[in-house]
């Protein structure tokens, strides 16, 4: 073999390693972002209204954080307060595919339950139960941009919140 054969060669198992690199953290990427929670990792904050079972609506600030782990596994935390309301929700959700199942708790009123849903594209939607206790909660992303929508029969009756990431 001639060296310039040997020194083709070389180069062209270079590029050649180079290449399958490149392919191999594009598809890690790929299967990344194609996590059903893709998009709410980290800090959120913003503002919206709580309607209460009396009637009466209010205007709420909250804060969210999410810790996305592994791309299948979600903890949540979200804490808001109104003048006259607060609430803590927290949750522990993990993903089959597009199926999601978990845990959640509501801190200030000692309420704990499962959640199970779906979340793909940018959106989580849940129905949460606890006893005496339902909801319907729904996460939709795009961007740096959240809106959180809660809606039950219980004290609060629907919650609207728009959000940023921080």
């Amino acid at each position: 073999m001639t060296s310039f054969s040997a020194h083709l060669i070389g180069h062209t198992l270079k590029a050649a390693t180079v290449g399958a690199i490149l392919m191999l953290s594009a598809t890690a990427s790929q299967a990344q972002s194609a996590s059903p929670f893709a998009g709410f990792d980290g800090s959120w904050s913003g503002s919206g209204t709580v309607s209460l079972s009396d009637g009466s609506s209010e205007q709420i600030r909250c804060r969210a954080t999410y810790n996305v782990v592994g791309g299948t596994a979600l903890k949540q935390s979200l804490r808001c307060a109104s003048d006259s309301y607060k609430f803590e929700l927290s949750s522990d959700v993990k993903s089959q595919g597009n199926q999601v199942t978990g845990t959640w708790g509501e801190a200030s009123r000692n309420i704990f339950g499962n959640l199970q849903g779906s979340a793909g594209g940018g959106q989580i939607d849940v129905f949460v139960e606890a006893a005496g206790f339902a909801a319907n909660l729904t996460l939709t992303t795009k961007g740096n941009k959240q809106l959180v929508s809660i809606s039950s029969k219980g004290q609060i009756r629907d919650v609207s919140i728009n959000m940023i990431r921080s």
